[in-house]
């Protein structure tokens, strides 16, 4: 199986050129002149096959454009910024670490989509208005090359705690909370681990070595020894999934490992922007997402679980994307009442 970079660079490949058979260069036009479109902002990790691309243009009538807008915190800011006058129809991307500011903000509108069985275990607490439509899965988990700790003979991390410890001083990279949800997920792991002295471990951290970036592309496939470059960090934070992606051609075995005692449960959700042009379309790509064939695609078109129940996984996600049984968690009414508060203590120790 191909490494986590390799896939990466296909998909994106394959996003860009879907976009752009859809309606060609979508740079700098207004989606509001065009009826016959709608318009996806999302998160630049997004993508689906080419074949699923198709079968909505057929059956909703609608071309398809796609405006990657940086990581799911990235997004998550810009529809803030933009609310009342969105730069598309429908957004994808948004997570439960950063869907309480979308929802305080009035980024989305109503919108109750008909769930498939399983998927109602991942609405978000709270959103009595049915404006955010939840479509997958997954949890944001410490991951570790297993080849790098093998060939230096030295013990893997399993608990947070023990990152903060001399003997893995300056081999971890993560992302940062302010700019990416996969980084935001992590501080929140934190906040439920070790409540009100959460900023005493991000010191500790800090002091210990480890490495900030923007994005969690930054982390793993820059900086991370098995995401495909010339990276010297054998810890990252990454996804319960990323060790099926890391199997080598012909292989039984990963090289990485998710640490499941460090993981935060993360669900990504779509919704109808409030003031789209085209709230029509925006909902039947909502719906879409919600599809049967969508669903089983996710796994490894973006490598997260399907909300959906029956789903057949990949025969590799058996036996190597293993997901927790106790993911850390935090309420979203707290992240709602705090989140501010936490990136501004936590933009202070991080920069000391």
């Amino acid at each position: 199986m191909t490494s986590v970079r390799a896939l990466t660079a296909a998909l994106t490949l394959a996003l860009t050129a879907t976009a752009c058979s859809a309606v060609g260069d979508s740079s700098g036009e207004d989606p509001k002149s065009a009826s016959g479109e709608v318009v996806l902002v999302t998160h630049d990790s997004f993508t689906l096959p080419k074949p699923l691309v198709r079968q909505f243009e057929t059956e909703s009538g609608y071309d398809l454009v796609v405006r990657a807008s940086g990581d799911g915190g990235t997004l998550t800011n810009k529809l803030v910024l933009t609310q009342g006058d969105p730069i598309g129809d429908v957004a994808f991307g948004v997570d439960n670490t950063f869907a309480s500011r979308a929802l305080d903000e009035d980024v989305f509108a109503p919108y109750a989509a008909s769930l498939p069985a399983g998927a109602a275990d991942y609405v978000l607490p709270g959103d009595t208005d049915h404006r955010l439509t939840p479509i997958d899965n997954g949890n944001v988990c410490v991951n570790v090359d297993d080849t790098w700790f093998a060939d230096h003979d030295l013990a893997e991390p399993t608990s947070l705690d023990d990152l903060t410890e001399p003997t893995y001083r300056d081999l971890f990279v993560l992302p940062g909370a302010a700019t990416s949800s996969t980084g935001m997920a992590f501080l929140l792991a934190t906040v439920a681990e070790y409540g009100d002295a959460w900023p005493d471990y991000w010191a500790r951290l800090m002091a210990n070595g480890a490495k900030l970036t923007a994005g969690w592309s930054d982390a793993y496939e820059v900086d991370f020894t098995q995401g495909g470059g010339k990276g010297d960090r054998p810890i990252v934070l990454s996804y319960d999934s990323s060790p099926a992606f890391t199997v080598p051609k012909g292989s039984d075995t990963s090289t990485t490992s998710a640490l499941l005692d460090t993981c935060f449960r993360q669900v990504e959700y779509a919704g109808v922007l409030e003031g789209a042009a085209n709230p029509k379309g925006a909902a039947a790509l909502v719906d879409f997402l919600l599809s049967d064939e969508v669903q089983a695609a996710l796994p490894e078109s973006m490598y997260v679980f399907p909300v959906a129940d029956g789903v057949d996984l990949p025969s590799d996600w058996a036996s190597f994307a293993v997901q927790p049984t106790q993911p850390y968690a935090v309420d979203p009414a707290d992240v709602a009442a705090h989140r501010d508060e936490w990136l501004r203590e936590w933009s202070d120790v991080t920069s000391r």
